[in-house]
C-alpha cells in the first residue's frame, strides 16, 4: 500500500531543495513528522516468537495532526467525549466559504484570516438566530475549519453543527426551529461578508481587494442532517479528515502521484495526477499554522456553558415525556476504547503471541538501537 510517507520520503528532500526558504516552518515540521511515521527514527519495539523465533519491528506513530496514519481512530475517540453535547432535536450543518478573491491573501496569512473567518461567521450566524424574526434565542455550535477541495485545491471554509433550536433570552423555554429550517441564508451571508469585510480593514489587510468582491453574494449553506448521535458522526469525519488519506493513493510512477477523488456534482470518482513537487505542495498548503484551534464551541456549547447545556437537555427530556435523552435521539451512546498499552502482535508465521523483547529507542540510523 502507497503511504504519504512513502512520497514525502523519496520526494521530500527534492522538494526541499527546489523550494527552499519559501517552506513555512509548520510545513517543514509537518514534513519531517509523516516522514518519519511509523520509522526506526521514532522508535518502538521489537517483537519475538516464541514458538519460531520469527522478529517483527513495530514503530511509533508520529501523532501529527496532519498524518493520515495517526488519524484513523480518532474520530471515535471525538465522538466518545461528545455525548454531553447531545440534544435530542433534529441538527443543521451550516457552512461559511470563503471567496476565490481572498484565498490568495488567506494562503499567506493563515492564522489570522482563519481566525477572522472563525469569528465573522459564529458572529453572523449566532446574530441572525437570535432574531426574534428566525429563531430569537442563544445557539449551540460546533465549528471546524476545512481547508481543501476533494482533488487538494485551497478552499477554506467552516461546517457548524447545530441544533434546530435556541434557548430564549429568559433562559426558560426552548425555541425550536420550524421543521427543515433553521434560518435565512441570504441576510446570513450579507452579515457574514461585512464582519469579514470590517474585520480585514482592522488588520490593515483590505488594500488591493476588488471591489465587487464586497457587493456579489457569498456562499452560505444550510441543510438538515438527522438529529442526536446521527449529526456528530457526520462531523466527526470533517475534524479528522486529512487533506488526503493514504486509501485514495492510486499509483507513483514517472516521479508523478495519482489519486483518487470523487467529483461533488456528479458523484462519480475519477482520479488526479500531479508531478511528485507539485502534489507535496498541494498537500502542504493544508498544514495548519502552529498551535491553531481548527474545532471551536460557541453558544450553549462553550465549555463555560455546559451546566446550562444540561439544563437545556432536561428540559427537553421532560418535554420529550422524561424519557432519557439517548432513547429520544436515537442515541446509541459510544465509549472510548479501553487503552492498555502496544499490544503484542500474532506471528506472521505460525500465529503465536509474539513477546515484546526489546525496546527500541529513536534513532535514525539503521538498524535501530535497542534496550532490552
Amino acid at each position: 500500500m502507497i503511504t504519504l510517507g512513502d512520497i514525502f520520503r523519496r520526494y521530500g528532500p527534492a522538494y526541499r531543495k527546489t523550494a527552499g526558504e519559501r517552506i513555512p516552518l509548520n510545513q517543514r515540521a509537518a514534513m519531517t513528522a509523516i516522514e518519519r511515521c511509523r520509522t526506526e527514527a521514532l522508535g518502538g519495539q521489537l517483537y519475538t516468537c516464541p514458538a519460531c523465533a520469527t522478529t517483527r519491528y513495530s514503530y511509533h506513530s508520529c501523532r501529527n495532526r496532519h498524518c493520515p496514519t495517526c488519524q484513523q481512530d480518532q474520530g471515535q475517540l471525538w465522538l466518545a467525549k461528545q455525548q454531553e453535547l447531545l440534544l435530542p432535536v433534529p441538527y443543521f450543518l451550516v457552512t461559511f466559504t470563503l471567496p476565490s478573491q481572498l484565498r490568495a491573501l488567506a494562503r499567506q496569512n493563515q492564522r489570522c484570516i482563519y481566525t477572522l473567518l472563525f469569528r465573522s461567521s459564529a458572529m453572523a450566524l449566532q446574530q441572525v438566530a437570535a432574531d426574534p424574526r428566525f429563531l430569537g434565542g442563544q445557539i449551540g455550535m460546533v465549528g471546524v475549519l476545512q481547508t481543501w477541495t476533494r482533488d487538494l485545491r485551497y478552499h477554506p471554509h467552516i461546517h457548524y453543527l447545530v441544533p434546530a433550536g435556541a434557548l430564549d433570552p429568559a433562559g426558560a423555554q426552548w425555541l425550536p426551529a420550524k421543521g427543515r429550517f433553521l434560518v435565512h441564508v441570504k441576510p446570513l451571508a450579507k452579515l457574514f461578508r461585512g464582519k469579514v469585510r470590517a474585520g480585514l480593514q482592522q488588520l490593515h489587510l483590505a488594500g488591493g481587494l476588488p471591489d465587487k468582491m464586497w457587493s456579489q453574494p457569498w456562499v452560505v449553506d444550510c441543510r438538515p442532517v438527522g438529529s442526536g448521535q446521527a449529526a456528530l458522526k457526520y462531523l466527526a469525519p470533517y475534524i479528522f479528515r486529512v487533506a488526503l488519506s493514504n486509501n485514495r493513493l492510486v499509483d507513483v510512477a514517472n516521479d508523478q502521484v495519482t489519486f483518487r477523488y470523487r467529483v461533488a456534482a456528479t458523484k462519480k470518482t475519477t482520479t488526479c495526477t500531479l508531478s511528485a513537487g507539485s502534489f507535496i505542495g498541494r498537500f502542504l498548503q493544508h498544514i495548519l499554522p502552529k498551535g491553531f484551534v481548527k474545532v471551536r464551541y460557541y453558544g450553549l456549547f462553550r465549555p463555560s456553558n455546559r451546566r446550562l447545556l444540561a439544563q437545556v437537555r432536561d428540559m427537553l427530556c421532560g418535554e420529550l415525556l422524561g424519557c432519557p435523552v439517548s432513547a429520544k435521539a436515537g442515541v446509541v451512546v459510544a465509549t472510548a476504547p479501553a487503552v492498555h498499552g502496544p499490544l503484542a502482535p500474532p506471528c506472521p508465521t505460525c500465529g503465536a503471541v509474539m513477546h515484546l523483547s526489546a525496546t527500541l529507542l529513536p534513532t535514525s540510523r539503521s538498524p535501530p538501537r535497542t534496550r532490552g
